[in-house]
């Protein structure tokens, strides 16, 4: 399923460049994320079908998103981290989430099935801080005790470039550590105590795949397409929890959106006994004031049509639609925020 949506990404990316600069009346132009990439392009492959109205969306990364929104190269920017408040406020910018993932720990241990290890924050970040060395470290058999874990070294698998995913796992580990926090600290690229590298998502997948003995974080797609064994985690509640749909849905269903500024939350060790401590959305951002109100409109329009008719495409490909009440707050948000250059409101 990946392997076929990055094929369609791939089509559509080719689509996309080659008429990027040629934006017709209801065309609209994005860029950013690349976590995201492949269902906004299956949105916008089924928004074609259904309206006949063309987005193209490049895959540039989040830091590339928010500076062509804020140069005005793009109708909508995309990033996996928020926009913090006051860099919103400076550049006139509304951001709401569109889509949300979960991060996963994956292990390569013989005889240890899907879903079998349980793993805690504080646990995961003392392998990750090279504490923990065995695999029948008395911690994790504590947490294992009807697990036969193997006194067999752990290999430590983390990304080696930049991402939006180290940064939900690095975040996750420094609201349940500590140590990690003061040591280490959260970032999309950090100095990490130890382990080895891959390259995005797949590179941690497919070592983790290779070495016995392993543990890596992947997003939860990579983790099912590849079918490695994923473990639960304690979550804040202290309920072991699988990484699913439903437990993904329950962090956000939890979050307080309302307070957050641009409804930039990190969804990471949320409350609930059914929510997935490593969770994340990623965001759009738009002008509030639209200097092309209708390229603003046509913008909303998409992503109204995507949260009501994409869930099913979003299930499939291992995403999370947002919850109804979220999508309720981010349509009144929209009405009351972004405006033409005369003050009306760009969505009805």
């Amino acid at each position: 399923m990946l392997k076929k949506a990055f094929q369609q990404v791939s089509i559509s990316l080719a689509l996309g460049v080659a008429s990027f600069g040629v934006v017709h009346a209801a065309d609209i132009t994005g860029a950013g994320a690349s976590f995201p990439y492949p269902i906004y392009a299956k949105w916008a492959s089924d928004y074609k079908a259904a309206t006949g109205n063309t987005v193209n969306y490049q895959s540039i990364g989040s830091g590339g998103g928010q500076k062509q929104i804020i140069a005005k190269t793009v109708d909508f920017g995309a990033s996996d981290d928020p926009m913090p408040a006051a860099d919103l406020e400076k550049n006139g910018l509304l951001q709401f989430p569109a889509v949300i993932g979960g991060i996963v720990p994956v292990v390569n241990i013989d005889g240890v099935k899907p879903g079998q290890l349980k793993f805690s924050g504080e646990v995961l970040a003392n392998i990750y801080l090279g504490k923990i060395k065995k695999w029948n470290d008395p911690a994790i058999v504590a947490l294992n005790s009807d697990v036969k874990l193997p006194a067999q070294d752990i290999v430590v698998i983390h990304r080696s470039d930049g991402s939006g995913t180290t940064f939900g796992w690095t975040n996750y580990l420094a609201r349940v550590s500590a140590d990690w926090k003061s040591s280490v600290g959260e970032g999309k690229s950090v100095k990490w105590p130890a382990g080895q590298g891959g390259k995005g998502n797949e590179g941690v997948a497919n070592y983790v795949k290779q070495l016995s003995g392993s543990i890596g974080y992947v997003e939860y797609a990579y983790a099912k397409q590849n079918a490695l064994s994923h473990g639960s985690v304690q979550n804040k509640d202290g309920k072991f929890v699988q990484p699913e749909e439903a437990t993904f849905a329950a962090a956000a269903a939890n979050a307080d959106w309302k307070s957050a500024p641009g409804m930039g939350v990190i969804l990471n060790n949320e409350p609930g006994a059914t929510s997935w401590p490593i969770t994340s959305a990623t965001f759009i951002l738009v002008h509030k004031v639209q200097d092309k109100p209708t390229q603003g409109a046509e913008v909303l329009k998409f992503f109204d049509w995507a949260f009501k008719g994409g869930k099913a495409s979003a299930s499939a490909m291992d995403y999370v639609a947002l919850p109804d009440e979220v999508t309720t707050q981010i349509r009144a948000q929209w009405k009351s925020e972004i405006k033409d250059t005369a003050g009306k409101a760009v969505y009805q």
